[in-house]
């Protein structure tokens, strides 16, 4: 049988190693003689789990002391008005910078709890381009600044970190987690989903300062607030387990692959890879983005004529090429080129791109 790739953009393929010793322990994890979905998250053997995939992201990511790391249920979208609940008083302001499809929902869902107010907005440019930094307009007073750093539906990226001053910036780095090397200082807190850089879907990863969780907010259920996640370890009530094991399995195997400066190149040789694919195809293949704001994780492209786009998706599908389908909002092809894609994989899409378009340009 011929290999196959999957560009899917989340839940996301993950690494064949991973999958193969999740399998491997499925039926009885260690000596506990049960599956590690089958014990109590409260007993020694997972707490003890637990620490140790905690120790190892601190490690793996450089994160201070005087940060929490919380390992949530939810998703990152449960967190887009959770933050608000938690960073901001009742009508305090926030900003949000606005590059695409998920900031956007960020800052609508986090308006009913914080006065949300827009700093920057690249909707004008079609979310083709950044918005220049020198135009944004923050304010000191802000609870907080919040970006998202890779936008996954029109595959948009910022190159560094935003400097927004003394106000804690907040950043949802669902698709790009774990994809290079991150400064934890420079945040006060970063969110992410698990299912396409961590894990399974299901689990969500919070880096959260520990001074913004003591801040005074609001009345809201205990199941709510960041602060009690924190004090029980995550575990003030049932986690997701099985995700958290998994995710502890991908961070050792990041680590045993060089770690997230190696994770960059490999990242940053694939992206370039299809890019210069597309740049070179002569009009047949295009991505719209400026070259300046390409995401490295998520790839759309469109074809020179639409009507081509089943035959591409039916065709690449049956090469091998799974999950090529770009995002409802905007049509075309979008490929996903997290940690678990291998170079492989990305030659293979080149191969059949340059194929496609002799057979059919």
């Amino acid at each position: 049988m011929s290999r196959t790739w999957n560009f899917a953009a989340g839940p996301a393929a993950m690494p064949e190693e991973v999958l193969r010793q999740a399998q491997a322990e499925l039926l009885e994890w260690r000596d506990v003689r049960a599956s590690v979905m089958e014990i109590s998250h409260r007993g020694k053997a997972f707490m003890a789990l637990a620490a140790g995939i905690e120790a190892d992201l601190r490690a793996l990511a450089g994160i201070p002391d005087h940060y929490k790391v919380l390992f949530l249920q939810g998703g990152a979208t449960l967190q887009f008005p959770l933050l608000a609940m938690n960073l901001a008083a009742p009508a305090q302001r926030a900003d949000y910078v606005l590059s695409g499809h998920w900031s956007d929902k960020a800052a609508r869902e986090a308006a009913p709890y914080v006065d949300v107010r827009i700093a920057a907005d690249a909707r004008d440019s079609g979310y083709t381009t950044l918005p220049p930094h020198a135009q944004w307009q923050l304010d000191p007073g802000s609870a907080y600044v919040h970006y998202t750093p890779n936008e996954t539906i029109h595959g948009l990226e910022f190159p560094d970190v935003p400097e927004v001053g003394a106000v804690p910036l907040v950043a949802d780095f669902s698709s790009s987690i774990l994809s290079a090397p991150i400064d934890i200082s420079r945040y006060g807190m970063v969110y992410a989903g698990a299912q396409k850089n961590i894990g399974p879907s299901g689990l969500t990863l919070l880096i959260v300062r520990e001074d913004l969780l003591a801040r005074a907010t609001r009345p809201m259920a205990t199941i709510f607030r960041y602060a009690d996640h924190a004090a029980q370890g995550s575990m003030l009530n049932t986690p997701n387990t099985f995700g958290w094991y998994l995710a502890g399995l991908t961070f050792r195997w990041i680590a045993r692959h060089g770690g997230l400066a190696a994770m960059a190149a490999r990242n940053r040789r694939k992206a370039d890879t299809l890019y210069a694919a597309i740049d070179a195809s002569g009009g047949f293949y295009r991505n719209p983005v400026a070259a300046a704001a390409r995401s490295r994780m998520n790839v759309p492209f469109f074809l020179v004529d639409a009507a081509l786009d089943g035959r591409f998706l039916a065709e690449s599908e049956q090469a091998g090429l799974l999950a090529l389908k770009g995002h409802r909002a905007l049509g075309g092809m979008r490929a996903s080129l997290y940690n678990a894609m291998p170079q492989e994989g990305v030659d293979a899409l080149v191969a059949f791109m340059s194929d496609f378009q002799r057979r059919h340009g």
